[in-house]
């Protein structure tokens, strides 16, 4: 029953981020107005607007105009879904559930707004890293960082919320510091821009949820995804070598896998580096 309940509730989280993933790139209210179609302007129902089994029953389509509704609808409630009910699967109904369920869902509405707009709204990405700083001290990263730079290095003996809220702000400033980086030498190589300050904020706001090492580790899984999808693009799709790739999406698919993954997975890579935990 509780997994049922959990499920719902990601269904009913994904509507409404369907109307972040909408919205936002056109700086529009998330609250007002309701919900309407997007072809005839009409005002969705109540009992047109349930997560999933609306889309079943009405076959895809609006009850008023019979425009097909955009399959996208569905697919973000479900793996909404999916997602509020695999962090309880693998945190149970605790604080450190509802952040990576917090952290999941501003991925998917980063991921596909990026797809769509090539846009990583600030106020996703401003939020996501003041709510990462301030939930690292009941829910912290575990990154270990800021533990070795205050307490071994500097012999600080800091206490451990201090050693928690570090570990998020040091993975803010690392991943986004880095990324950023990487924009600023490909500008001056190049002459023109690789990727935009869109990116830089969301690694940072990853950064604040994940630590520096995990953020870090997502960076490298994004842009192996990305290149994997950029090849794929050019050479078999036919695009030009100019195609715009939506770096975003492939950083917030990382961000997700890690939630899950991330521990061994760094686990492994270290060790596979010749470096211990």
């Amino acid at each position: 029953m509780i997994a049922a309940f959990v499920f719902v509730f990601g269904l009913v989280l994904g509507s409404f981020l369907n109307v972040c993933i909408r919205r936002l790139p056109r700086h529009e209210s998330i609250v007002r107005p309701g919900s309407r179609c997007p072809n005839c302007a009409t005002p969705i129902r109540p009992r047109d607007n349930i997560p999933l089994l609306s889309y079943l029953l009405l076959r895809g389509r609006c009850r008023s105009c019979r425009a097909p509704i955009s399959p996208e609808y569905p697919l973000v409630e479900f793996c909404a879904g999916a997602l509020a009910l695999g962090c309880y699967g693998q945190f149970g109904l605790t604080l450190f559930a509802a952040k990576w369920l917090l952290f999941s869902a501003m991925m998917l509405v980063l991921i596909f707004t990026d797809w769509h707009e090539r846009l990583l709204p600030n106020r996703v990405n401003y939020f996501g890293l003041a709510a990462g700083l301030a939930l690292a001290a009941p829910t912290p990263p575990g990154d270990g960082l800021a533990r070795w730079l205050l307490n071994d290095w500097l012999a600080l003996h800091a206490s451990p919320w201090l050693i928690r809220v570090s570990d998020a702000a040091l993975g803010a400033i690392l991943a986004g510091g880095l990324l950023w980086l990487f924009a600023e030498g490909y500008f001056r190589l190049r002459g023109r821009e690789g990727m935009g300050l869109g990116d830089v904020k969301m690694m940072a706001m990853a950064g604040a949820f994940l630590g520096a090492r995990q953020a870090i580790l997502m960076l490298l899984l994004g842009s192996i995804l990305g290149s994997v999808a950029g090849a794929i693009a050019v050479w078999g799709l036919g695009k030009g070598r100019d195609y715009e790739l939506p770096f975003g999406s492939f950083l917030g698919i990382a961000g997700i896998a890690l939630i899950f993954v991330g521990g061994p997975l760094l686990h492994w890579y270290l060790a596979a580096a010749g470096f211990h935990r």
